[in-house]
């Protein structure tokens, strides 16, 4: 049982002369970047100097505070004692691999130079310069307090903590799934005081926030479980955007509210932090120094929340939106059916927006359409399962639904086996090496550390991804979390590295032929005939530009263009009559709009449901109303008559 004696205040003012730091972590749309400001503002409305730091990739800090702040400290107008600054993390990453190869240029010819600029193009490379810039502001003596608006996670972190032994590394010439260890070698102190800094809970809180839903709780759970295991303790707990009691006026929305206060009752009782706290939704987005110290005195001071509905509507939106009108569900469906040819059906989007009902029920109308489908996730939830309501293993599986199997990728299995195909390779490219020079012990020593990595879990789960390409006598196969731009380019990375060792070029080198195999895969996923990449949000902003960044990625990296996009939890018309929901149903037109500006694809159109669709009927019943397959299959059959 968790114990939440503690009030939220005592776990984020300062308790020494030190510098105190506070990492909020959280998803995408979750409230992250609201609580961080209201706590950074409630601290410097306490006396306490604060810097308040954003590394996210879409911030609204400037927003929020309705000034302009970016890449440099800027004081914040009308408070004193806080600033604030925006890092561009393609920036950092850019810095840091100007910084790292710059002293090697009169050490390296120009062929070695070129592999470790190929290098340091790794995805893993944009983590580690997000991590470098949390610690720069670590070592802030002039601030009481420093906030972090989004955390390093625990796979960043368990980057850090590679290799263990960095002279033993320096001295085999080798490198890490980060760069060549040489590079790191100046860093190697400054990230060991950061890790044991984040490690002392005298000096470090770390908190997530998070919304009012069991699969949120759940991830929540998850990620703190993988601090835990590094020695990182999480003390506050922070659920935001609970429905108001006054608000929920009818069955649909008192029902929902039922559940988000179980959720909220699960959060204070089972949930491992020092402290727990609360914050309602508002009738629309929290800006402005006022609603600000109504969040921080809500959380820190125990004070009642101001909800002020206002009138409909309160929101600026320059013109009027045609929600109806932005729904193409013909054009959905051709994205979803399949040509001549097996079509892969790639459904992304951040935790908690719902990409595995979408990608259940999708494979539901499909298979119930006549064709062949196999909908497969690597979610570590699980999730899948308790949609259909039925057992999902490691290998394909029938469920209920005629022409419909299941699989969910087992991560731990997935990985043993990688582990095995790579000692094995390695172990193979070395036996009949004679050179005396190799500490063929040392270097196999050097892979076994690779593989604690957390890109070895990436490249475990990809490399089962890529066997579901080979799968045959499937029309369709449907992939509930797609493999992320960051996640592809380790398959592009250089398969030769003239005596680097790299993850993704001893996977390449693992089986004959499987350099190609990864081409052909990626060939595919490019092919808009063959695949379909479909993003799935829910109309706010953080969800939003998190997703167009992803596709832009995508786009940018890998060259894979997005199909169409899924806007769900769309509030329904026939529930919510009074001005708060309509001022939520305006901002979300709001950004349904954008999103069709900035995507300029077909979109599927999801309501919020009373409860998630759960078994074949429901799923069935709900594809009906969101997909377009069956009013494609009766246009078909009109043609073909």
């Amino acid at each position: 049982m968790a114990t939440t004696q503690t009030p939220a205040k005592g776990v984020v003012e300062p308790n020494s002369d030190d510098t105190e730091f506070v990492f909020f972590s959280g998803k995408g749309g979750v409230g992250k970047s609201t609580v961080s400001c209201a706590t950074a503002t409630w601290l410097a409305d306490n006396d306490y100097e604060t810097l308040l730091v954003t590394t996210d990739p879409a911030p609204n800090l400037s927003d929020i505070f309705k000034q302009d702040i970016g890449h440099e400290v800027t004081e914040i107008d009308d408070i004193d004692n806080l600033s604030a600054i925006e890092i561009d993390p393609d920036t950092a990453a850019e810095e840091y691999r100007q910084e790292t190869i710059e002293p090697m240029r009169q050490l390296l010819d120009d062929e070695q130079l070129e592999t470790v600029e190929e290098q340091l193009n790794s995805p893993c490379v944009e983590e580690i310069a997000a991590f470098d810039n949390f610690v720069d502001f670590m070592d802030s003596p002039e601030y009481d307090v420093v906030v972090f608006d989004t955390a390093p996670t625990g796979h960043t972190i368990r980057l850090m903590e590679l290799p263990s032994d960095w002279n033993a590394e320096l001295e085999k010439g080798g490198s890490t799934c980060i760069g060549p260890a040489a590079s790191m070698e100046d860093k190697k102190a400054q990230y060991e005081r950061a890790i044991d800094t984040l490690q002392d809970d005298k000096q470090t809180t770390f908190a997530f926030v998070g919304k009012p839903e069991d699969s949120s709780l759940d991830e929540i759970e998850r990620s703190a479980s993988d601090l835990g295991e590094l020695g990182i303790d999480s003390q506050l707990l922070v659920v935001n955007g609970y429905l108001p009691e006054s608000v929920c006026e009818d069955p649909f929305f008192e029902g929902k509210r039922e559940d988000e206060q179980a959720v909220i009752e699960r959060a204070k009782t089972q949930f491992d932090a020092d402290a727990t706290a609360t914050y309602p939704l508002q009738p629309g987005e929290i800006a402005g120094l006022n609603l600000l110290a109504d969040v921080g005195g809500v959380i820190y001071d125990g004070e009642e929340a101001t909800v002020e509905v206002g009138s409909a509507t309160d929101v600026d939106t320059d013109q009027s939106v045609d929600v109806e009108a932005l729904a193409d569900p013909t054009s959905v469906a051709e994205q979803l059916t399949p040509g001549d040819d097996t079509r892969y059906l790639f459904f992304t989007g951040k935790g908690g927006v719902g990409k595995s009902t979408v990608a259940a029920t999708s494979a539901t109308k499909l298979a119930e359409a006549g064709y062949e489908t196999l909908v497969v996730t690597t979610d570590p939830a699980a999730h899948l399962e308790d949609i259909f309501g039925e057992p999902v293993g490691h290998e394909p599986t029938s469920v209920s639904q005629v022409n419909l199997d299941a699989a969910r990728i087992d991560q731990e299995e997935a990985l043993e086996e990688y582990r095995e195909q790579v000692l094995t390779h390695v172990q193979e490219m070395y036996e009949d090496k004679e050179d005396t020079e190799i500490d063929v012990e040392a270097a196999i020593a050097n892979v076994e550390e690779e593989l604690e990595s957390p890109c070895a879990e990436e490249m475990a789960a990809l490399e089962k991804f890529v066997s579901y390409f080979q799968e045959d006598g499937y029309d369709i196969v449907v992939f509930d979390t797609a493999p992320t731009g960051h996640t592809l380019r380790l398959l592009e990375l250089p398969s030769d590295w003239k005596g680097f060792m790299d993850l993704g070029s001893l996977t390449k080198g693992a089986a004959p032929a499987k350099g190609d195999q990864y081409d052909e895969v990626i060939e595919t996923m490019q092919d808009p005939e063959r695949s379909s990449f479909a993003f799935v949000m829910y109309p706010e902003f953080t969800p939003m530009m998190e997703a167009y960044r992803a596709a832009e990625d995508l786009k940018d990296q890998v060259g894979i263009e997005t199909a169409f996009v899924v806007a769900n939890y769309l509030l329904p018309e026939e529930y919510g009559d009074n001005a708060f929901f309509a001022n939520r149903r305006a901002q979300q037109e709001k950004y349904l709009g954008e999103i069709k500006d900035r995507f300029e694809t077909p979109m599927m159109l999801a309501p919020l449901r009373r409860d998630e669709p759960v078994g074949l009927d429901e799923l069935r019943a709900f594809g009906d109303e969101v997909t377009g397959i069956s009013d494609l299959a009766k246009k078909q059959e009109v043609t073909m008559s």
